[in-house]
């Protein structure tokens, strides 16, 4: 008796759930819609509470991670409800405007939030220097890859408005928290939203190889 498995391709290998951090008009909720919808708006609302997104990536021609993206409000009357989303999330993009000095000064008091409500499951953050585009800046790039490295953090600057490294800075952070997956620093966990295993689709076909040859002959 021989069995043949064929296994069609995997949806996706894993599911991440990762948080968009940082003030408030940064330009998060902009990075999240050119990331999704490749769209841009010079005007937008302000997110109340918590805003959903999701994004397929593929990180290698035989991997795709599915990412569920949670954009977070920056004002302090929403806190209570952003920082329930922290527990179960793998990931989180810091976000700072490099027209805003403040936006970057308080950087690392969401990332310690965040950790904090994450422990002692492990966080994987990047940091992102949002609105690369302006003309008037208050942070240089240098500055900006500094603050990163003393933090030991990936750095990318964007620009949601021209579409410049959005793609490159959630495909950083996601083969960063692979990585940590398949070093096995990090599993997936019942009750934890942060991690899923994706589920491959699959049908089994048995052949009876010895009643093939009979009704051959």
């Amino acid at each position: 008796m021989t069995t043949l498995i064929a296994r069609s391709d995997t949806i996706w290998a894993y599911q991440f759930r990762i948080v968009l951090l940082g003030d408030s008009t940064v330009g998060k909720s902009a990075l999240l819609r050119r990331l999704t919808d490749g769209c841009f708006f010079e005007v937008s609302d302000p997110t109340v509470g918590v805003d959903f997104y999701s994004r397929l990536i593929e990180i290698d021609p035989c991997t795709r991670i599915k990412l569920q993206l949670w954009d977070t409000a920056g004002q302090e009357r929403f806190r209570s409800i952003t920082r329930s989303y922290y527990r179960n999330s793998v990931g989180a993009v810091l976000v700072y405007d490099v027209s805003n000095r403040q936006s970057l000064e308080n950087i690392m008091e969401w990332a310690d939030e965040a950790q904090l409500h994450v422990a002692p499951r492990k966080m994987s953050f990047i940091l992102v220097g949002q609105k690369s585009d302006v003309g008037e800046r208050q942070i240089s790039t240098e500055e900006g890859a500094a603050f990163a490295r003393a933090h030991k953090i990936p750095f990318v600057e964007t620009s949601a408005k021209l579409g410049v490294n959005v793609d490159h800075a959630f495909v950083t952070l996601t083969k960063q928290i692979f990585r940590l997956v398949k070093s096995g620093e990090i599993t997936p966990e019942d009750g934890w939203d942060g991690i899923k295993s994706g589920l491959v689709p699959s049908t089994v076909q048995t052949l009876d190889v010895a009643e093939e040859k009979r009704s051959c002959c």
